[in-house]
């Protein structure tokens, strides 16, 4: 018993350090999340530009997109074609707040945040959720699956 106590101590204190602010670890996680929330943020301004190449590197070949109309787009020409065709539709400005990331393993991450297209031309504004899955391939994240919900009326 003795034993089986000095090694989950030991395993406390190694993972502690490991973990700890400051360490090799954590900091390698911190980057990973400013990398997945850059990618986020360069997806909202190649959709404000309507950039379509920028856009297209964002993604995985294979991505999908599940919008809130019920829309499923799949494939990356299908998400960049139709992600171009809705900003040329609502042209309020989307802002996008990461509010969450979370790693499913080492190189997936799921990213949570409010979605907004302000009001443009007279219409209201457009609050909704949004997750973005991500995977990291040959050290670089790539947008794998959007998935934007609208908040049921209370």
């Amino acid at each position: 018993m003795l034993r089986i106590a000095s090694v989950a101590a030991a395993l406390i204190v190694v993972s502690s350090a490991l973990f700890a602010p400051g360490s090799v670890i954590a900091q390698e996680r911190s980057a990973d999340v400013a990398a997945v929330k850059a990618i986020v943020s360069s997806y909202v301004d190649a959709r404000e530009r309507r950039d379509a190449t920028a856009l297209a590197a964002l993604f995985t070949e294979d991505a999908d997109q599940l919008v809130s109309t019920g829309e499923w787009r799949r494939g990356r020409d299908a998400v960049v074609k139709g992600g171009l065709a809705s900003s040329a539709r609502s042209s309020g400005v989307r802002t996008i707040d990461v509010e969450t990331v979370r790693f499913v393993s080492a190189d997936v991450a799921v990213a949570d945040g409010r979605y907004e297209i302000a009001a443009a031309a007279g219409a209201p504004a457009r609050h909704m959720w949004t997750t973005f899955v991500m995977a990291r391939h040959a050290g670089t994240w790539r947008i794998s699956a959007i998935r934007n919900m609208r908040p049921s009326e209370p």
